[in-house]
């Protein structure tokens, strides 16, 4: 095998390691940053008195910083792709609030803008490369649409969620019910009646975010709406807690695996 055909697929197993494996673990974050994306956004809209617009430029500008920062690395960093997750639910969340609370956009419209948006994106990404699939994400290209899409589950999710709990008078604690019944299905669907992995997996990804959403809201929301009263505050400094705590221990356990690959080659 020549040194450049050698040096390619060096180069392929590295981006391949960009994307985390699909664990119990990875779930428990993605739920977690899902419930700081709506207390976060909350908390400096609201709470700090930054505003819907101020608040938007900023943790744009912090989400981009952080997908630049992950699209320079070559493999997975658990800092850094989770960083870029919390900023990215946070930025979900608030381009939903900014379409229905600045510009009045219903939220039944808006759930329906960004589920043609998504289908739109699924649909170009596997027209391009094939396949839909996290684990073959090793060119910038596929990393695109992975993070396009994970942008936009978000903001339909938010959206979503808003609209069962809030448009349909359903509440926080019912809301959270009916998506934590929906990510169930899938998960009896996938292992007992073995459908698409891929579909399962994307499916469960859009779902969490409502599951997210209407747990931090009934966290955090006082009892007259609904809530359990906890404050924006503490519910994002807990979970944001529980991230770190989960992201140093991926971390650690990252390096000891890097540091074993490369004592064996």
């Amino acid at each position: 095998m020549n040194s450049a055909h050698s040096s390619t697929l060096s180069s392929t197993r590295h981006m391949l390691n960009k994307v985390p494996e699909v664990t119990l673990v990875f779930w428990i974050i993605k739920v977690l940053a899902t419930t700081v994306g709506e207390t976060a956004a909350d908390l400096l809209n609201v709470d700090l008195g930054l505003g819907l617009t101020l608040t938007s430029i900023i943790m744009a500008l912090l989400l981009v910083a952080a997908l630049v920062a992950q699209f320079k690395l070559r493999r997975y960093i658990p800092a850094v792709y989770w960083l870029a997750v919390v900023l990215i639910s946070v930025v979900g969340t608030l381009i939903t609030d900014n379409l229905t609370d600045s510009l009045g956009v219903p939220l039944w419209l808006t759930t329906a803008v960004f589920a043609v948006i998504l289908a739109v994106t699924f649909m170009a990404w596997f027209l391009s490369e094939k396949t839909l699939s996290i684990h073959s994400i090793f060119t910038t290209r596929r990393e695109t649409f992975y993070w396009l899409a994970v942008l936009f589950t978000f903001a339909l999710g938010t959206a979503a969620g808003d609209l069962v709990a809030e448009s349909l008078n359903l509440g926080f604690f019912v809301a959270l019910l009916v998506f934590a019944g929906a990510i169930a299905l899938v998960t009896v669907a996938y292992f007992v009646f073995r459908i698409n992995a891929v579909l399962a997996f994307w499916i469960a990804y859009i779902l969490t975010r409502p599951l997210g959403a209407s747990t931090g809201d009934l966290l955090s929301q006082p009892a007259a709406d609904g809530g359990l009263g906890l404050g924006t505050t503490g519910t994002s400094a807990l979970f944001l807690a529980i991230i770190l705590i989960l992201v140093t221990a991926l971390s650690v356990r990252s390096r000891r695996a890097n540091a074993q690959l490369t004592a064996t080659v």
